[in-house]
């Protein structure tokens, strides 16, 4: 469930970034760049930087969405399925934008926090938490009306 979890989170960042360069005629590709460079600096040139950093963007978000279910599941049993579930989660994914944005990029790739401002890196990541948390919602609901039929 955390990786379905973290597709739709992982897409939905996707769709906000490319909404937003869309609407500020900013190069979304560059985001797309930027996530290649900061973890395969030699391939960011190449003519599949796009692709790649997507690809890396999603598999990145899959972990996070099973880190983040995991750690949902371990620390706080009983706020699966409340409604207090997607505020866990947007919150936890609020803590990793912190620390994305203020320590790792910094260091790994300190241009590539620059591309889009702050609060839209936060939105895309608060988006993140509530398509993860819909997910996460409707799993809970399905399997507790599986359970009383």
């Amino acid at each position: 469930m955390g990786a379905l979890a973290g597709l739709a989170g992982g897409a939905a960042e996707v769709a906000w970034i490319a909404l937003y360069g869309h609407l500020s005629g900013g190069e979304t590709a560059a985001v797309a760049r930027g996530i290649t460079n900061s973890l395969f600096p030699t391939f960011a040139e190449k003519s599949l930087f796009v692709p790649f950093g997507i690809a890396i963007h999603m598999g990145l978000a899959v972990l996070l969405g099973i880190a983040i279910t995991a750690l949902l599941r371990l620390l706080m049993p009983r706020v699966s399925g409340t409604a207090f579930e997607p505020v866990a989660v947007t919150s936890m994914l609020a803590a990793v934008w912190a620390t994305n944005f203020f320590v790792i990029l910094p260091a790994l790739n300190p241009t590539f926090v620059s591309l889009v401002p702050y609060g839209v890196s936060l939105i895309s990541k608060v988006l993140f938490g509530v398509a993860a948390s819909f997910v996460l919602q409707f799993r809970h609901r399905r399997c507790h009306a599986i359970d009383t039929t």
